[in-house]
């Protein structure tokens, strides 16, 4: 069987119940990448029985991050890199749609894909899907420098937000579903960090500059144009429950639909919060004598602004997919 001419990069860090299944998926790609940040799970382990080229990734505390530095550092043998986290696994009918693409001579410089969630086994029909450009020419991308190292939650890979594309962009017809298997746990752990980040960027308008800076995707309704409305809107966490629930036709995928639409729900809620606490803590430390210390830093995850995952160990959210799915 000829081998699909692109290089797929899987980026891990404690994966292992995860990456067996993924790697699967990706067997008829020319080559495929597991970029680990030192596992200690047996996910280099599992990347190597599967045929994968495992390549350990330390990260500078600097820009660039892991896609980035992927793109500059690992040695492709192909201009198209495809993009997939170790919870995704693409559909054979996205697999034969990039068979088909890449059989003749791409338009675009990148490509939108859909995330279909998977939840507890179920792969949810309606609701909000989240999007990504995952398919990208790697000469003709990249993923911007952004001024987010203050913000102490912030991690190794580059946040919710796109490369620049030096070209236009497609969008491919068929998703790939997003399942973690993973406990809940872990969800309400990473979606607090990235709660964190978007907080801080949305306080002093650095997410308002990033929204600017993000490409098109095509459709009427511009993707950069849904994101300013939606920065926007008061009550965020309900119209993101409705948008999900209702206008998305999740509540026809039963008690799922509804854990999906709360989790999203829940994730907006949690950005506001942070950002309402950091509004206060800003007062209050206004208020302050001269030379005195002010409250640690709102939007840190390791201050006293996080909640423990055990405050969350009696919530009905039992849901993997992003919080962010129309950001």
């Amino acid at each position: 069987m000829t081998r699909i001419p692109v290089s797929v990069v899987v980026m891990t860090r404690n994966e292992a119940v995860n990456l067996g299944p993924c790697l699967m998926a990706l067997t008829r790609f020319a080559e495929c990448f597991v970029v680990d940040s030192g596992s200690d799970d047996g996910t280099p382990d599992i990347a190597r029985s599967c045929g994968a080229k495992l390549v350990r990734f330390t990260w500078n505390g600097r820009y660039p991050k892991k896609k980035q530095w992927c793109l500059d550092n690992l040695p492709l043998a192909h201009d198209w890199v495809l993009f997939v986290d170790a919870d995704e696994r693409p559909t054979v009918a996205l697999i034969e749609e990039i068979v088909g693409l890449m059989a003749g001579s791409p338009r675009h410089s990148a490509y939108w894909i859909d995330g279909r969630p998977v939840l507890r086994g179920r792969v949810l029909r309606f609701g909000c899907w989240n999007r990504k450009l995952a398919l990208l020419h790697r000469r003709q991308v990249r993923f911007p420098d952004q001024p987010d190292l203050d913000v102490a939650a912030m991690w190794e890979v580059e946040g919710h937000y796109q490369p620049l594309v030096a070209g236009t962009t497609g969008r491919l017809r068929h998703p790939m579903d997003h399942g973690d298997a993973k406990p809940p746990s872990a969800w309400f752990d990473r979606h607090n960090r990235y709660s964190d980040w978007e907080a801080a960027l949305r306080a002093d308008g650095r997410m308002e500059r990033l929204i600017d800076g993000e490409p098109a995707d095509g459709g009427f309704w511009r993707r950069r144009t849904l994101k300013r409305l939606f920065q926007r809107l008061p009550g965020r966490p309900l119209w993101a429950f409705l948008h999900a629930y209702v206008l998305r036709l999740g509540v026809l995928d039963g008690t799922a639909g509804l854990d999906h639409a709360l989790g999203r729900a829940f994730y907006y809620w949690q950005v506001g919060l942070k950002m309402r606490a950091a509004v206060q803590a800003q007062a209050s430390a206004a208020r302050l004598p001269s030379g005195r210390s002010s409250s640690p830093s709102a939007y840190s995850s390791t201050s006293a602004m996080r909640s423990p995952p055990s405050a969350f160990s009696r919530s009905k959210v039992r849901l993997r997919t992003p919080g962010s799915s129309i950001r």
